[in-house]
């Protein structure tokens, strides 16, 4: 257990000050008391001013983090973007069960417990006062706050789709690169040598490796990239019809189009009609998650698959191994798998 006197030390002060900040006294600096309440954070000091429960027994609580920019997590998990991961939720929820843990979602997750105190010291304070054991996160930003202090946390806490690590924290993720690779090459075997590519989020990490997955495999086909055939989009069905009518306004030449996600390619596959284009007799179209309704749209959605039971085992595998006080676990890397349906066939003639 954390003492007082650790968190002294972790902060450069005197134990006498740390209580003084903890009983609220008014007589101590801005930045001290910042140092202070960062060091509990970092050291997961469980003081009475940021505990209140008196229950002795281990939590069994989880925190999600979802990418939410107001805090109000329903509102935005509803969303096309979130499709995937809703599934992902459900088969998580049944593997921490399974290990008696129950989920937590939090709105406000910056909620002040201290006005001197920045936002991701903020977080952890208050995950400390709700004495959760851990924390899954979803595809956060690279600019939450919450990552770094998860990371600088003794908070178990394993990071889905994102490649952070820290002293008590790790990650899971699908093998993106290689999944778009196997959707490439099929194409290519197809007879495909235009393809459009809508790799979602440029600037995250599922759709980077998305991409750069692509571009290694036209490269080692000896192909040349056509830079104006990679679009930009969101990872929801709007955004991606809206990129893929823009595109088709500009130009038809290309026989083939691979989605960062199927909610994209549904999006996609609309924008095609409306131009009258018929899949896959006209344009082959390949999406990425395998979620449920891939299989049951018109026609069946050819998709690179995750594997959602595979990756929501091994979150809660991580995160139990954290919480049970075992050596940081390695990260986990999951492999994809590409479907054949009916959306793809050779280039018209």
């Amino acid at each position: 257990m954390v003492t007082s006197e650790q968190v002294a030390r972790e902060a450069g002060v005197s134990r006498a000050t740390v209580s003084r900040v903890l009983n609220g006294s008014a007589n101590v600096s801005k930045e001290t008391k910042k140092r202070i309440y960062s060091a509990i954070a970092t050291l997961g000091y469980d003081a009475n001013a940021f505990v209140r429960s008196s229950s002795q027994e281990r939590s069994q609580l989880v925190a999600l983090a979802l990418n939410s920019e107001n805090g109000l997590n329903l509102s935005h998990i509803t969303g096309t973007n979130y499709y995937f991961y809703l599934e992902i939720l459900r088969k998580m929820e049944q593997e921490a069960a399974k290990e008696n843990y129950d989920f937590f979602l939090p709105s406000f997750s910056y909620r002040t417990l201290d006005a001197e105190a920045d936002a991701e010291t903020n977080y952890i304070l208050t995950l400390r006062a709700r004495q959760v054991a851990g924390v899954i996160t979803l595809a956060l930003s690279s600019t939450d706050p919450r990552i770094q202090g998860l990371c600088r946390s003794s908070i178990p806490a394993v990071f889905f789709d994102s490649i952070y690590q820290g002293n008590r924290a790790t990650y899971i993720k699908s093998d993106y690169v290689d999944g778009a690779r196997q959707a490439t090459t099929h194409l290519l075997q197809l007879g495909h040598r235009r393809i459009a590519f809508f790799p979602g989020d440029p600037v995250s990490i599922t759709g980077v490796e998305r991409l750069l997955g692509h571009q290694q495999t036209m490269a080692q086909a000896g192909l040349i990239i056509d830079t104006n055939l990679v679009r930009q989009s969101n990872w929801d069905s709007k955004d991606a019809y809206q990129a893929a009518m823009v595109l088709l306004s500009e130009r038809r030449d290309f026989t083939a189009i691979v989605a960062g996600s199927d909610m994209m390619a549904f999006g996609i596959l609309r924008a095609l009609r409306k131009h009258n284009l018929r899949v896959p007799e006209d344009i082959s179209l390949i999406g990425f998650d395998n979620i449920d309704q891939s299989e049951d749209a018109d026609p069946p959605l050819t998709t690179v698959q995750q594997n959602k039971q595979a990756l929501s085992q091994g979150a809660v595998s991580l995160l139990t191994r954290l919480i049970k006080g075992e050596e940081t676990p390695a990260p986990l890397i999951i492999p994809t798998q590409l479907i054949v349906r009916a959306s793809t066939m050779a280039p018209p003639i």
